[in-house]
């Protein structure tokens, strides 16, 4: 795999770019059939969720099975990598390369601290409220609701979030008042409209016992490396044809009539940085035997209940 620092022209970091190659199927993979997904762990399912007909929802029902690729973070490291979104999405990175049970599949990623979670909090929202207030709750089962939160991109726990007076929420509420707590890793899954938690539901539990803001990494698909190039070269193309049309307007008209620069320069270098870090829809695979074994793994995690309530 290889990795890219992504900044903006002004040089501020924004991303690390994931260029992963002979990976056809992820360890962490979402299948499809029909309105229905299945997300399973290796052989362990760990989530299954049905559309609604008029497009209104998700109804899921989650497994106590998924498993993190990420090993427990020591405070020595949170630490000693405390404000630095840039070393932890290298330490991520390292995590999720090397490990079979992760979702990243071969194409081109980002790990980005600029999540569109953290824009849609007002000022005046304290932040226990609003990110208490993004979590989709139930378990076993829930529903997740695009009809009064559409595009909201509302976090879905893997596994039920922890107390305020768990342990380890705790030892990391320490942390989250010190402002040395480790990033929450989510996975934006468009199927969903959600971001998944990778890692980190006892971090998140934590920021919001605390009322502070979530150091955040957020993974997504973007771009692929030749099909980025390709919209390079056309973007380019574009920017210099406007200069051309500027510079026959100057023949023109005189000097009074600007070269162009100003306008199509500062369009070129947003249209880059876009393509660079934008999101693509997340793939999913076709499940082997289709709604009939939708079906039955879903009578098998949920002992026979009846679920889902059509």
């Amino acid at each position: 795999m290889r990795r890219g620092d992504v900044t903006r022209d002004d040089g501020t970091w924004t991303g690390l770019s994931l260029d992963v190659r002979d990976r056809h199927r992820p360890g962490l993979c979402v299948f499809s059939a029909g309105p229905r997904l299945l997300l399973s762990q290796q052989a362990r399912p760990v989530l299954l969720a049905l559309v609604d007909e008029h497009l209104d929802g998700v109804d899921f029902w989650r497994t106590d099975e998924y498993r993190s690729c990420v090993p427990p973070l020591r405070a020595d490291t949170a630490r000693a990598l405390a404000g630095s979104p840039e070393r932890w999405a290298h330490r991520f990175a390292q995590y999720l390369a090397g490990s079979p049970d992760g979702p990243l599949h071969e194409g081109r990623w980002l790990l980005t601290c600029e999540s569109p979670l953290r824009r849609r909090r007002h000022a005046d929202t304290p932040h226990a409220e609003y990110w208490g207030s993004m979590l989709v709750d139930g378990h076993p089962d829930g529903y997740i609701d695009w009809f009064f939160h559409s595009h909201a991109w509302e976090i879905l726990p893997l596994r039920p979030m922890p107390g305020a007076d768990d342990s380890r929420v705790k030892a990391y509420r320490k942390q989250a008042r010190e402002g040395t707590l480790p990033p929450v890793l989510v996975w934006r899954v468009s199927g969903l409209d959600c971001h998944l938690i990778l890692d980190g539901h006892a971090r998140l539990a934590a920021a919001i016992a605390e009322s502070v803001e979530p150091p955040l990494l957020q993974l997504h698909r973007t771009v692929p490396r030749d099909d980025l190039a390709a919209r390079i070269d056309e973007a380019v193309g574009s920017y210099e044809d406007e200069l051309a049309r500027f510079a026959e307007l100057r023949a023109v008209h005189g000097p009074s009539v600007p070269d162009g620069a100003a306008t199509a320069g500062p369009r070129l270098a947003r249209l880059v940085h876009d393509l660079n870090t934008g999101e693509r829809p997340t793939c999913a695979w076709p499940l082997p035997g289709g709604e009939d074994r939708w079906h039955r793994v879903a009578r098998e995690v949920t002992a026979g209940q009846d679920w889902p309530r059509t």
